[in-house]
């Protein structure tokens, strides 16, 4: 048996917010989306590296204010490439922390996502 990578799911209040936080600001693309019909709300996979979310605006599937944590092995790249792109709503800082160096950005939802570089 081989058990595959979670994927977390984070539920989301607005479309348009949800692609300007993710899409625009951390760099995810956007593999799918399903409605059951127009005008329906909105689920969504999104994807960066070999990390996968998918975003929700079904009601019950995820509780607002979760938080996801992130192994990468380079937490600088991540930070300056943030930091450059002057998001009105996050201006991420790094924290050295003894189990690695570790940004938190928060959503529009109140979710969080903690990166975290670990020690070598």
């Amino acid at each position: 048996m081989n058990l595959s990578p979670a994927i977390p799911i984070l539920r989301i209040f607005s479309e348009q917010k949800a692609r300007e936080f993710y899409l625009d600001f951390l760099g995810f693309a956007c593999q799918w989306e399903h409605r059951f019909e127009e005008g329906m709300p909105l689920y969504m996979e999104i994807k960066r590296g070999e990390l996968v979310i998918h975003l929700s605006e079904h009601h019950g599937d995820a509780t607002p204010g979760s938080t996801i944590f992130v192994h990468l092995d380079d937490i600088d790249a991540l930070h300056q490439e943030l930091t450059a792109k002057n998001y009105a709503y996050a201006r991420p800082g790094v924290d050295d922390l003894p189990w690695g160096r570790v940004m938190q950005v928060a959503d529009p939802f109140g979710n969080r996502i903690r990166f975290c570089q670990p020690p070598p």
